[in-house]
């Protein structure tokens, strides 16, 4: 594997951490949670992320990738590390790309698209006043080959949070 379906790796175990971490301890109900008419729930988003990892996954193997609505958001999130990982094998296996497309544009496309989306779960979460704790991504314990559910617990959480709810204790007091 070069170095840019190395890098490419690394940014698909980065997507599936960013995206547990904004998931972690969400509550019950926030898959369905809805900021404003018009935005999608937390589980739409998944889905969404799904369908352009999915859509990223048709430029080694050719045809359409569109999947259904699953009845929760656990299903949803189930089924976007299934992709995540699907998406890794080819790009660890060297399956060549379709001739329009690069790992450049595989980056700069679909894939921070993507992340875009794990940022705006992180936000929902906010907006559902049940925010995410801050922590130092540099120092987060990322793994190429660690893509699914079960993600690493932050590494270098921040002991300060100005504006965190009620009751939130700094990890060294937990």
């Amino acid at each position: 594997m070069d170095d840019k379906r190395s890098l490419l790796r690394h940014f698909l175990a980065a997507l599936a951490y960013r995206t547990q971490k904004a998931l972690r301890e969400a509550p019950a109900d926030f898959g369905n949670f809805r900021a404003a008419e018009e935005v999608r729930t937390p589980a739409e988003l998944v889905r969404h992320m799904t369908s352009v990892l999915g859509y990223a996954c048709t430029f080694f193997t050719g045809g359409q990738y569109r999947p259904e609505p699953l009845p929760s958001l656990n299903e949803e999130v189930i089924r976007f590390h299934d992709v995540v990982e699907k998406l890794a094998r080819h790009i660890a296996a060297d399956t060549p790309l379709q001739e329009e497309m690069s790992p450049e544009r595989l980056l700069q496309g679909p894939l921070s698209d993507a992340m875009t989306h794990a940022g705006q779960l992180a936000m929902l979460r906010r907006l559902a006043k049940v925010p995410v704790p801050p922590e130092n991504f540099v120092l987060a314990d990322i793994q190429p080959e660690r893509l699914g559910i079960e993600q690493a617990g932050p590494v270098s959480p921040d002991e300060t949070w100005p504006e965190a709810p009620p009751g939130w204790l700094p990890p060294s007091k937990r």
